[in-house]
């Protein structure tokens, strides 16, 4: 019997995911929308700033409540006087508006931070990325299997937890810090309207900020842990990173053999080109250079093909079999061959070396 020891392995196929995730696998997840968020942290931040509010706002709030009854319970023997014939739905649509809209504006302030707050910390945990691939109806999400799947699945065993514990925690906090008013909640019928309000106001805003503290503990745990299981989650198999390297970078012995091919096509390029050289010269074993000058096409000499070792040697054979001078200066052949690249002329400080290398083969030429 044949053991095939991968099908033991951890996360299947490829082995243990053991490394970090690249940054193309980082970008491919965020434009699906997967990012290390909290969303315990985000409404931590929107209670604290929602008591804070509170706390500044709660005599603008309490007086335009307070406003807001009159004004309604003022408005109904008008309102019925004009519509005596009978209530039509317009006429009650139109007096339900007017009264929402009033009690709009006593709570827009609310309503504004708590949208600022929202894009504030969500834009802190993951940056600005706008993606509506969640949103993307998929089969899977229909599945009736994958949805029993998420709901007893460990993520939603630790949701679960965490809603539990912080149930408790809300529920202590605020027992015990009623509990500490409960001296004042007792001569609440014996205070005017004005000052209930303000002490029951008084009492949730103190409540509401100590839950939103404990709670803004828990959230900055739960990012801590989030971002963690992110990280794992995204780590990957040796075999998923040689696998992306190679769909992004292309295979290596591929692009290898690419380089080879374009060397060799090269190579045949620059040997066509060393029986139109006036001259090679030579280290003479290691180096060899074939230059060619015509004051008609260039200002100075080119280099027409260079080599070294093997190389060098069919530069030479080439040069023998076309009857082209071969000249030996140790020197110069390697100045040559460092620095002038195929196809480029000499430098001016080598003008000189040249010059003379190029009238000796030219008066050898003539006799």
């Amino acid at each position: 019997m044949k053991y095939d020891l991968q099908f033991f392995a951890k996360d299947g196929e490829g082995g243990e995911k053991t490394e970090p995730a690249t940054a193309k696998k980082l970008k491919d997840a965020r434009e699906e929308g997967k990012v290390a968020k909290s969303k315990e942290l985000t409404a931590a931040f929107d209670l604290i700033v929602l008591f804070l509010v509170l706390k500044v706002f709660i005599s603008f709030v309490g007086k335009g409540l307070l406003g807001l009854f009159p004004s309604i319970y003022a408005k109904i023997p008008e309102f019925i006087k004009i519509n005596a014939s009978g209530l039509s739905p317009h006429a009650v649509s139109t007096f339900l508006t007017e009264m929402i809209l009033k009690w709009l504006e006593i709570v827009a302030p609310f309503f504004a931070c708590g949208v600022v707050i929202t894009i504030l910390i969500s834009i802190i945990q993951v940056g600005w990325k706008i993606s509506t691939k969640p949103m993307n109806p998929k089969l899977s999400k229909m599945n009736p299997l994958n949805g029993f799947k998420r709901i007893f699945s460990k993520d939603s065993l630790f949701e679960l937890l965490k809603s539990i514990v912080k149930i408790a925690l809300i529920v202590y906090i605020a027992y015990t810090s009623i509990k500490d008013h409960r001296n004042q909640l007792f001569i609440l019928y014996d205070l005017a309207l004005n000052q209930a309000v303000c002490l029951v106001g008084e009492i949730i805003i103190d409540t509401g900020l100590k839950i939103s503290i404990v709670y803004l503990v828990v959230g900055i745990a739960d990012y801590v842990f989030q971002k963690r299981k992110f990280n794992e989650d995204m780590k990957m198999t040796k075999q998923e990173v040689k696998d992306e390297f190679k769909n992004t970078e292309g295979d290596p012995q591929i692009k290898g053999q690419q380089r080879r091919r374009m060397q060799e096509a090269s190579q045949r390029r620059m040997m066509q080109d060393v029986p139109k050289a006036d001259v090679v010269i030579t280290n003479p074993t290691h180096y060899a250079v074939a230059l060619k000058y015509d004051a008609d096409k260039s200002t100075a000499p080119i280099v027409v093909a260079k080599g070294e070792d093997y190389l060098a040697q069919k530069i030479k054979e080439i040069a023998k079999d076309n009857q082209i001078e071969i000249v030996e200066n140790k020197p110069l052949a390697r100045m040559l061959y460092a620095n002038v690249e195929i196809g480029a002329e000499i430098p001016p400080e080598l003008y000189q070396a040249v010059a003379e290398v190029l009238a000796m083969v030219y008066h050898m030429k003539n006799g």
